[in-house]
């Protein structure tokens, strides 16, 4: 992903097949912001899960020799939950750990907290493709 849709800063663990732990700095320069919501701004919770997802891609990816030549494709998620705003100003850890990991398809738990607190859960499923030739 680049700018205006990568929502992972930095990347501050990672154990391959395991774990991935990355960062994102929340501003209010973001664009999203201009109508979520006006006044009251509020990350929206998909951009969270997808923060999450971004992460994972990057977690599925890693192990993989010609990675660029893949893309990881998220086919499903589960049990997302919503706990706490995410506003402007925050640190978003995003801790994503693998629950099955294959060759194709992949299951993984995400957490996004800020400050401790759990602002939103889900479980992922992706699977990795061919990326299509341009």
């Amino acid at each position: 992903h680049r700018y205006p849709f990568l929502f992972v800063d930095r990347i501050i663990e990672l154990k391959p097949l395991e774990r991935i732990v990355g960062i994102k700095q929340v501003s209010i320069n973001e664009s999203f912001f201009q109508g979520h919501f006006p006044g009251a701004p509020v990350m929206p919770g998909v951009l969270v899960i997808e923060a999450l997802a971004q992460c994972g891609a990057i977690l599925a990816l890693r192990e993989i020799a010609d990675r660029d030549q893949k893309l990881v494709l998220f086919t499903g998620i589960r049990e997302a939950r919503f706990r706490r705003p995410v506003v402007p100003g925050d640190t978003l850890l995003l801790e994503v750990t693998a629950l099955r990991f294959g060759p194709r398809i992949q299951r993984m738990r995400g957490e996004a907290k800020v400050n401790g607190q759990l602002c939103a859960d889900a479980e992922l499923t992706s699977i990795i493709a061919e990326r299509p030739s341009s």
